[in-house]
């Protein structure tokens, strides 16, 4: 058995690691642990605590993918729910579709009893305005939101670099391969943006004949290169997973234009190992991973490749 996840995932990745341990399915045992990190305001970037878009508003994502059936399950842009993980899982459980975003998944989060709540808190509020004050003007600020918001949300880039997504891979004791992302995505976005978390084969992936793949940071990337898919598909031509991630990584260095600064790609194979690679995101980048053996997650630093 193998559990590995990004830094952000120090609330929960315990708990998955135990469920594992235990013999519990794999996806649950993710999710499970993905709702700690939800709850606890020390992570920024994801559920209560995170970061609201440049209206001020909190849109979680989040995604599910279950290797041995390739099923999955997204919602994104969902507002005024605190666990969109766990309503994620129902996605793929309870309807015939793959994702809800919006209004439609706030919906689908009444009718299955989620549980409700506002996760923006008062720091992350007085940060928000704080930084979003100062790309306007005066004029601006008094007729703030009837503005132009795309000059803003270009302007107001995110607080915390690289820390943004939380990201949990594993293969359980009956060698399934699940993958679960969580985020509230980059701070003073669009209202509406999506990342890669919520889009299946951008940043997740989970295919248990090969391995899994889920990204975090610059999402734009991640979805212009089909990142996390792309890395299980090179596995299942035939490289290996080191080879799959640093073919992956090219394909991300090759982007010119556009949003590009940096992704880190954490994966597994079917064979139990890992590699966790982070491209252009400069300083400690870590991880945590447990495995078959090991009496709890360690956490260990990331591979970095700086090309600009």
């Amino acid at each position: 058995m193998i559990l590995l996840a990004n830094s952000e995932a120090y609330p929960g990745i315990e708990a998955s690691a135990r469920r594992l341990q235990a013999g519990e399915e794999g996806l649950r045992a993710l999710v499970e642990g993905i709702k700690l990190v939800e709850l606890d305001p020390r992570v920024r970037t994801v559920g209560y605590g995170g970061w609201p878009n440049v209206l001020g508003e909190m849109e979680l994502d989040a995604s599910v993918m279950d290797g041995d059936n390739l099923r999955t399950g997204a919602v994104g842009a969902l507002k005024g729910y605190i666990h969109p993980i766990e309503v994620a899982y129902k996605v793929m459980t309870d309807l015939n579709h793959e994702i809800l975003v919006g209004e439609g998944a706030a919906i689908f989060a009444n009718e299955i009893d989620a549980v409700a709540g506002n996760n923006l808190i008062e720091d992350s509020k007085q940060v928000w305005w704080q930084k979003l004050a100062l790309a306007m003007t005066p004029e601006q600020q008094a007729a703030f939101p009837n503005v132009p918001l795309a000059p803003l949300s270009n302007n107001a880039t995110d607080p915390e670099r690289v820390r943004d997504t939380t990201v949990f891979l594993s293969s359980d004791i009956n060698n399934k391969i699940t993958a679960a992302t969580s985020t509230s995505g980059w701070a003073w976005k669009y209202p509406g943006r999506l990342g890669d978390s919520p889009i299946i084969g951008a940043g997740s992936y989970a295919d248990s004949r090969y391995g899994a793949c889920a990204c975090t940071h610059t999402g734009e990337m991640s979805i212009r290169c089909s990142t996390a898919h792309a890395v299980v598909l090179y596995m299942k031509m035939g490289m290996s997973l080191d080879e799959a991630v640093y073919e992956a990584i090219r394909d991300l260095d090759y982007l010119k234009d556009g949003y590009t600064e940096g992704v880190t790609i954490h994966a597994i194979d079917c064979h139990g190992n890992h590699k966790v690679v982070s491209l252009n995101c400069p300083g400690n980048i870590t991880y945590w991973l447990w495995q078959t053996g090991m009496d709890k997650p360690e956490e260990r630093q990331a591979e970095v490749i700086m090309t600009k």
